[in-house]
């Protein structure tokens, strides 16, 4: 069975993209723990140094155990339980960042796991180069029986009904039914076979029923799902450029922030020395000041927004195999869409049948019926659908009684391009104009102008005729369709307000095109596409600077899947259309490339609201706790203690750790989208991050002071 007959279908009744209930029911306690126990593996400072921020907190930390244990074996330094508890909440504030990422990880490790089930090592039944010529099943002679490790790019092997696919091919031979399920989450099997764009063959699915004869196409080790497992658990995800232009700001704060603490205890031992009194800083204070001043909230929680992004799209069923692509379908400019599928349902159907030269339209909805029972196409059934809805006719009051054992019925078929049935001595056909024509005059009949007329109304409005004829001689025309899909229109709507150019792409005719472009509400259209021509629209709107989006499933779609800056396969497409793109769509739903926008759009959202906040917290407690932190060097500045802490220091190495905490859902879950201009969206931004930024410091610090002198506690 086709799977888009399916569509929608899930194993265990879950929602298509939605995680199965036994793994949501898997105990957020047990993936908490695994998350924390992550958490503590990430302490090894060869992990850290990935994340120069938080490696910097991590010396920190390590620098204020040393300091603990010095002043309790040589009392007479600083306070021991203060410097005890800022080196725990600075371990906390690593060990919080560390959790965070671990916690977006572990929310793949379940499509992981089943993953990996899927690729453990079968055997394979190895064909030599002659199997590629037989259009015969091999039989137990012609195969060898070798492990799947063995196989290498370009080898042969057979597979068989309930067989598991050993590895990622091509079909060169025969049709079969698929079961995907462990990858896609779709309990409905898939058809696999030669030729056209369902050809490839992913390891680890296991075929239901007939046989292939498959080419391996990747080696061992690097194919499909090895590289969907490496991008879920983020063993080889490479930091985008976005992420590596942050790290570079977030290093320079950090060093100016080093800078700047280490020269402190030189200027206030010196302070001391000259004004005679007041006390040093003690090195716990500059070290608790350096991370509080350091912009460790985006430190921390930055890994943990670019693995979600991803496990976003793994959500949806869309595997990203670069977070480059991922950030790039955040900032595309111009989407490529292909008509068929993402924007029309992609199936022709009747809508209209248009009686000539006197008929009634119902005996051309009759004839048309009769014509269209042996006629298997979408197209043929949409007919049969129409004249029973419009007309109430049924396929029995046609063809029932004494004419029945008489009638032949003639296909359709891409040679003759009609279909049709011989019914108690009438010959009906339908079929393509020009086909039609040909039968009509062939037997001394005209072609009425009335009849051109209603072809050529059909054609202008977008739709393709088709020609009813009885004992040769026209008696009407269907209207084909190609439908619109529900709420594209708004959809499209939608992405321009995003400030994105849509663009339809089609094989269709100029006329069409634009017919179908206006109705769809595309911004413009390609008609009569080639690779060549798909190529070279993408490469202008790239050198005028815009970042260019689209799908493809077929092998003429490849070089312009390879050149566009977001480039989404179907799962169902060829392996040269997977092997072009960036991601590839498991359900082979076109559409989805306006989710796989949103999202991009959302994480770098994310990432930019939660880089202002930390930027504000720093200024926050940069106001809040240094007046109080050289108090005692300088007894003057505790008239700016404005907020009248008694724990300063404390607060604010409390507050550090616990708001990359209360941070973690919005790092996970995303912020919240919304289609606006850029202008507005800044200004959003800077108003609830900013703002917001600088306002939580505050009252946050001020509310664990208060908690801390309500306890008696003051450090």
């Amino acid at each position: 069975m086709p799977e888009d007959a399916t569509s929608g279908v899930r194993s265990h009744g879950a929602p298509k993209g939605a995680p199965s209930k036994a793994h949501d029911g898997e105990s957020r306690p047990k993936v908490y723990k695994e998350a924390f126990v992550a958490s503590l593996r990430k302490l090894n400072p060869l992990h850290m140094l990935r994340n120069p921020v938080m490696f910097v907190v991590e010396v920190g930390s390590a620098m204020t155990t040393l300091l603990a244990v010095a002043v309790l074996l040589v009392p007479g330094g600083e306070e021991p339980a203060f410097v005890i508890a800022v080196s725990l909440w600075l371990w906390f504030t690593v060990l919080f960042a560390n959790f965070a990422e671990a916690l977006a990880e572990s929310r793949g490790k379940a499509q992981a796991e089943a993953l990996r089930r899927m690729r453990r090592v079968t055997f394979a039944k190895r064909l030599d180069e002659s199997a590629a010529l037989s259009k015969v099943r091999p039989t137990k002679m012609a195969w060898t029986e070798v492990p799947s490790t063995e196989l290498r790019r370009g080898d042969l092997f057979l597979v068989e009904a309930n067989d598991t696919v050993p590895a990622d091919g091509e079909v060169l031979q025969g049709a079969a039914s698929v079961d995907e399920s462990a990858m896609t989450g779709e309990s409905a099997p898939v058809i696999r076979e030669a030729g056209g764009v369902r050809d490839a063959l992913t390891g680890g699915t296991r075929l239901l029923s007939d046989w292939l004869v498959v080419r391996v196409t990747v080696d061992p080790g690097s194919g499909f799902i090895d590289r969907v497992i490496a991008l879920i658990e983020g063993a080889k995800r490479k930091r985008t450029p976005n992420e590596v232009a942050l790290d570079t700001l977030l290093v320079g704060f950090t060093a100016i922030f080093i800078v700047v603490c280490s020269t402190l205890w030189t200027y206030s031992s010196y302070s001391v020395d000259v004004q005679g009194s007041g006390e040093v800083v003690g090195l716990t204070v500059l070290v608790a000041l350096l991370v509080c001043l350091a912009p460790t909230t985006i430190g921390g929680l930055k890994s943990a927004i670019g693995i979600a992004g991803i496990d976003r799209l793994v959500r949806r069923n869309v595997m990203a195999f670069s977070g480059q692509a991922v950030e790039a379908a955040g900032d595309v400019d111009v989407l490529l869409l292909d008509k068929t599928g993402t924007i029309t349902l992609g199936n022709r159907q009747a809508v209209e049948f248009i009686p000539v030269d006197g008929e009634r339209a119902e005996v051309v909805a009759e004839l048309a019926q009769l014509a269209s029972l042996a006629d298997e196409t979408p197209e043929g059934r949409s007919v049969m659908v129409l004249a029973k809805a419009r007309y109430g006719l049924r396929g029995r009051d046609i063809a029932g009684g004494d004419e029945a054992p008489t009638a032949r019925f003639i296909p359709f078929t891409a040679e003759t391009r009609m279909s049709g049935a011989d019914v108690g001595g009438l010959s009906i056909r339908k079929g393509a104009p020009d086909t039609m024509f040909r039968v009509v005059e062939a037997a001394g009949h005209p072609v009425t102008a009335q009849l051109r007329e209603a072809v050529e109304r059909v054609a202008r409005d977008g739709g393709t005729p088709l020609v009813v004829t009885r004992d040769a001689k026209a008696v009407g025309v269907i209207h084909l369709k190609d439908v619109v899909k529900g709420g594209i229109k708004e959809r499209l709507a939608h992405l321009r307000k995003m400030g994105i150019r849509t663009v339809m792409v089609t094989g269709d005719n100029h006329l069409t095109a634009a017919t179908i472009a206006a109705e769809a509400g595309v911004d413009t259209f390609l008609a009569e596409a080639t690779p060549e021509s798909k190529l070279r629209l993408i490469r202008e709107y790239q050198r005028d600077g815009q970042v260019v989006a689209m799908t493809g499933d077929g092998t003429n779609d490849a070089p312009a899947l390879a050149q566009a800056d977001v480039a989404v396969a179907m799962n169902t497409g060829t392996q040269p259309a997977r092997e072009a793109a960036n991601m590839v769509d498991l359900d082979s739903n076109p559409s989805k490339l306006i989710d796989i926008v949103e999202t991009g759009k959302q994480m770098l959202m994310t990432r930019g609201a939660l880089t202002t906040f930390s930027v504000a917290n720093d200024l926050a407690k940069y106001f809040a706790i240094l007046p109080a932190a050289f108090a005692a060097t300088y007894p003057a500045l505790e008239s700016l203690n404005v907020m009248r802490l008694g724990s300063p220091i404390m607060s604010a190495v409390i507050f550090n750790a616990v708001i990359i905490v209360l941070l973690i859902p919005v790092a996970l879950r995303g912020v919240r989208y919304r289609p606006l201009p850029a202008t507005q969206l800044l200004r959003r931004n800077l108003l609830v991050w900013g703002v917001g930024g600088v306002v939580v410091p505050f009252l946050g610090i001020k509310l664990i002071d208060l908690l801390m002198v309500a306890l008696g506690v003051s450090m």
